[in-house]
C-alpha cells in the first residue's frame, strides 16, 4: 500500500455505487466504517446530481469493533428496506470492513427480506472500481434477468452506462436516435435509468449493444450464453467506428444501415486547408482502455496525428491495449501510477495529450495542451449541454474538444514568436487597449553572470537563451534538457549558441 495524491480508480465498492446510483428501485447496503461515506461527494459534487446515492452505510466506529458489528449491519439492512421499499437490494463491504469478515451476504440472506437481496463479493485489495461496476451489474443481471418472449419489432438493450461515466447520459441519447433511424428500438438501457423490473425483461431484446466493455462485458457474455442475446463488439466513437458499428447492427438484424451524415462536420473540417497545421502532431493517449482504443483510431486515421505513445490504467484492458500499441508501433504503458505516466509524457515530449483529468494536470505542469477523453474527470467534464462522445454528434464534439487546445497552443506559439516586436512585447501591455493601456513597470534587472557556478551546473549565455526562445514552447523543455546533457558530457560549463547547435546536430543523428 502507498499514499498517493491522485488515483485513476477507487476501490470496487465505488464501482458498485456507480451501478446502484445509475439505477432506480435498487438500494445498496454497505458495511463500512465511519469515513468511507466520502463517496457521496463523487456523485453530488463531481457529477452534480441533485440527490444522494441510494446507499445506506452501517458506519461502525472503532469502539464498535469490540462488540457485535454484525448486528449493526442487520439493523442497517432492515431500516433501509423499511424506509426505501426498494424492488431489490445489493449488500457488500467496503475495503476496510472486508477485514473484519462479517459476511454481509450471508447475514442478509438469513433476514428473509421480501425482495431479492444480491450479495457482492468484491476483492477490495486485488481489484478496483471498473471491475466493481462490471461485477455488480453482472450479479444483478444473473439474479434477476430471465428468458422472456422477444419483442415483436427489432429491439436492443444498451448495456454499460453508469453514474459517474464519461458522457454516458448523452451517449445514450445519441445511440437511441441513431438506432431509431435504422428501425431498432431500445428495449432497456441498463444500468443507467433501469429498475430491477426492467432487468427482468432484458431477454425480450434481439441483441445487446455493449457501450462500455469496462462496465458491461461480463453481463453481456452471460446474456449471450443464457438468454441467446448476441452483443456488438464495436464501440461507436469516431466516424469510422460509428460506420462499422451500424454495419455490425445491420448484420445482426438484417436491416439496412441508415446513418444521417448531414450532421457530420469532422471529415469536412479535417480535409480543409484550415486544419493542415494539425497534420503530424505528435500525441500521447492515456485513459480507460475503451476510450484510448477509440481515440487512437480517430487520432491517426481521422485527424492525421502521429500516435507516439498510449496506455491505460485498468489492467482488465491491458491485453487489447498492448496488442493495439504494437499495431501503432509504440509500447503500451499499463499502470495506475500517475507519476509513471508523467515520466513517460515528459520523455516523449508530445505536442498534445489525450487523457484523463490527471493528464490535464500533468499537461499544465509540462506546458503541453491536453484534451480529456476518459474518466476520471472533473466537474467541468460534465457539461449541462448535449455533448456525447459516441455517434455522429460525438465525432463533432471530439473534433472541437481536441482542436481547441491546439488552437490555443498555436496562439501561444505566435505570442512567443513576436514577443520582441515593438507592439507585442511583454512591456507593451494589452494590444486590445490601443494607446490607452498602462505600460507595466520594467522587471528587476538580474545580475550579470560571472561565469562562476556551483560544481556540476551549466550557465546559459544570453545569446543562447534568445535562440532557445525561438524553439516552439511545446518542445523547448526537451531541447533545453538535451543541450544541458550534451554540455555536461562534453565538460562544457557555459552554453553559448555554438554549443546549442552542436547539441542539436548530435541528437539529430
Amino acid at each position: 500500500m502507498k499514499l498517493t495524491l491522485w488515483t485513476y480508480e477507487g476501490p470496487p465498492h465505488v464501482g458498485a455505487m456507480r451501478v446502484a446510483t445509475a439505477m432506480t428501485g435498487l438500494h445498496y447496503v454497505l458495511h463500512a466504517p465511519q469515513g468511507d461515506t466520502y463517496a457521496d461527494l463523487l456523485f453530488t459534487m463531481i457529477e452534480r446530481r441533485n440527490h444522494r446515492p441510494p446507499v445506506t452505510y452501517t458506519t461502525f466506529q472503532a469502539r464498535d469493533l469490540g462488540s457485535d458489528t454484525a448486528n449493526l449491519f442487520k439493523t442497517a439492512c432492515q431500516n433501509a428496506y423499511e424506509r426505501f421499499k426498494p424492488q431489490a437490494m445489493i449488500v457488500g463491504a467496503s475495503c476496510t470492513a472486508e477485514l473484519i469478515q462479517d459476511d454481509p451476504g450471508g447475514m442478509a440472506e438469513m433476514m428473509g427480506l421480501p425482495v431479492p437481496v444480491i450479495a457482492l463479493e468484491l476483492p477490495s485489495y486485488q481489484r478496483k472500481e471498473n471491475f466493481g461496476a462490471d461485477e455488480t451489474f453482472f450479479q444483478i443481471t444473473r439474479a434477476i434477468a430471465k428468458p422472456v418472449e422477444k419483442t415483436a419489432h427489432v429491439s436492443c438493450n444498451l448495456i454499460g452506462p453508469t453514474a459517474l461515466g464519461f458522457r454516458h447520459r448523452d451517449d445514450i441519447t445519441e445511440l437511441t436516435g441513431m438506432l431509431a433511424d435504422m428501425g431498432v428500438a431500445v428495449n432497456v438501457c441498463a444500468p443507467y435509468g433501469a429498475s430491477p423490473s426492467d432487468i427482468s425483461r432484458l431477454g425480450a431484446a434481439h441483441f445487446n449493444v455493449l457501450m462500455y466493455p469496462e462496465t458491461g462485458e461480463a453481463a453481456c457474455r452471460w446474456m449471450e450464453r443464457e438468454l441467446d442475446l448476441p452483443f456488438t463488439k464495436t464501440v461507436p466513437i469516431g466516424v469510422g467506428a460509428t460506420r462499422d458499428f451500424m454495419a455490425e447492427v445491420a448484420a445482426l438484424t438484417g436491416l439496412t444501415p441508415q446513418i444521417d451524415e448531414s450532421r457530420l462536420r469532422l471529415p469536412w473540417y479535417s480535409a480543409s486547408v484550415d486544419s493542415t497545421y494539425l497534420t503530424g502532431k505528435r500525441v500521447f493517449l492515456f485513459g480507460d482502455g475503451t476510450h484510448v482504443a477509440a481515440a487512437a483510431r480517430i487520432a491517426r486515421d481521422e485527424m492525421g496525428f502521429e500516435v507516439v505513445g498510449m496506455g491505460c490504467y485498468n489492467r482488465e484492458m491491458a491485453r487489447p491495449i498492448r496488442k493495439l500499441a504494437k499495431e501503432y508501433g509504440v509500447e503500451a504503458l499499463v499502470t495506475d501510477d500517475y507519476l509513471e505516466v508523467e515520466a513517460a509524457i515528459e520523455g516523449l515530449a508530445p505536442e498534445m495529450i489525450l487523457g484523463t483529468q490527471m493528464e490535464r494536470m500533468i499537461g499544465k505542469r509540462l506546458n503541453i495542451p491536453c484534451a480529456v477523453i476518459s474518466a476520471p474527470v472533473h466537474v467541468q467534464d460534465y457539461p449541462a449541454r448535449y455533448s456525447p462522445q459516441m455517434g455522429i454528434e460525438g465525432a463533432n464534439v471530439i473534433f472541437d474538444t481536441w482542436v481547441h487546445p491546439l488552437v490555443m497552443g498555436l496562439e501561444e506559439h505566435l505570442l512567443h514568436m513576436f514577443r520582441d516586436d515593438f507592439e507585442f512585447n511583454d512591456a507593451a501591455g494589452a494590444s486590445h487597449h490601443g494607446g490607452h493601456h498602462t505600460t507595466p513597470a520594467p522587471e528587476t534587472q538580474q545580475p550579470e553572470t560571472t561565469g562562476e557556478s556551483a560544481p556540476g551546473t551549466v550557465i546559459w549565455l544570453d545569446e543562447a537563451e534568445r535562440e532557445l526562445k525561438k524553439i516552439p514552447f511545446f518542445v523547448r523543455g526537451k531541447a533545453r534538457r538535451n543541450t544541458e546533457t550534451f554540455a555536461a558530457n562534453q565538460g562544457v560549463h557555459e552554453i553559448g549558441i555554438d554549443t546549442l547547435y552542436e547539441a542539436k546536430a548530435h541528437y539529430a543523428r
